[in-house]
């Protein structure tokens, strides 16, 4: 009996440690409903797709130079072919979604 607690006990133990490095940002659910199918689910914009759009990739120096106040207004307000998504996602969407692309680029 006190075998299978302690067994238990590593389980649950090992699972809380674990839990948290799989669990998703909150942009990451956004990202993949919203921009993925433009920038890839990796963020890399390879698809003939993004190429034609001429599309960067978010490993791009010029993205990850970008401060998150450029990377929220783009994403708001649209920039080249994308069009906005102000008034289609909250303000704390938006600032998630940027927070999901920055992990994108390490």
């Amino acid at each position: 009996m006190i075998q299978g607690f302690r067994t238990a006990c590593v389980i649950l133990l090992a699972a809380s440690i674990a839990g948290p490095a799989f669990a998703q940002t909150p942009g990451a659910d956004t990202y993949k409903a919203k921009c993925a199918m433009c920038h890839g689910a990796d963020g890399l914009a390879t698809s003939t797709m993004a190429k034609n759009m001429k599309i960067l990739s978010f490993k791009d120096p010029a993205m990850v130079k970008a401060p998150n106040a450029q990377l929220i207004a783009s994403t708001k307000n649209g920039k080249g072919t994308m069009k906005g998504f102000s008034g289609k996602l909250t303000d704390d969407q938006i600032k998630d979604v940027i927070s999901y692309i920055r992990t994108l680029q390490k």
